[in-house]
């Protein structure tokens, strides 16, 4: 087994204990952004696989968050309240040409992609979330208005609001 099939079946794990109710949402993303940068493995500048597209959108996604996590920590000088931001705007750049990546490997095939219903004003109409049939439970989530363009070209992309796969978890706050 590969680094890359290590990391996603401890995510899995993670994802499984979540569900179970035996972390919290804020305990999972600490693990999670503890998993992609102590594995040794990425991010790939080479992404020559869906597999590892998928594990750069991973690993984007879990610095984007970190990041913002810590941007709201109490007491925080504004100046570095703003590096954070600044720093997670830019991983969630990152984790975006990730997403595209993979689609344009998948060729949009076995792709679905819809806005999703969600309690945050500022997502409400902008986060949709891709679901990748082919792979299991990779649900990847954007507000990218590129990539929303590009679905709707390909024809993947159903107009509306739909409660998220993972509607537990995007709705929570962390």
């Amino acid at each position: 087994m590969n680094g890359i099939q290590k990391y996603f079946r401890y995510r899995q794990s993670l994802i499984d204990q979540y569900l179970k109710g035996d972390m919290t949402k804020r305990e999972y993303l600490a693990m999670n952004y503890d998993a992609v940068l102590n594995n040794n493995i990425g991010p790939f500048t080479n992404v020559d696989s869906v597999e590892k597209g998928l594990y750069n959108y991973q690993y984007y996604n879990a610095l984007a968050k970190e990041m913002k996590s810590e941007s709201t920590v109490y007491g925080l000088e504004w100046e570095m309240k703003k590096e954070y931001r600044d720093q997670s705007s830019y991983y969630y750049y990152k984790k975006d040409k990730a997403t595209e990546k993979v689609l344009k490997m998948l060729d949009y095939k076995g792709v679905e992609a819809y806005f999703v219903k969600v309690k945050s004003k500022a997502l409400k109409g902008r986060l949709f979330e891709i679901v990748i049939h082919d792979y299991k439970n990779m649900i990847l989530h954007s507000t990218n208005e590129v990539i929303l363009r590009k679905l709707r070209e390909e024809g993947v992309f159903t107009e509306g609001s739909r409660v998220s796969l993972i509607d537990a978890y995007v709705n929570q706050k962390y």
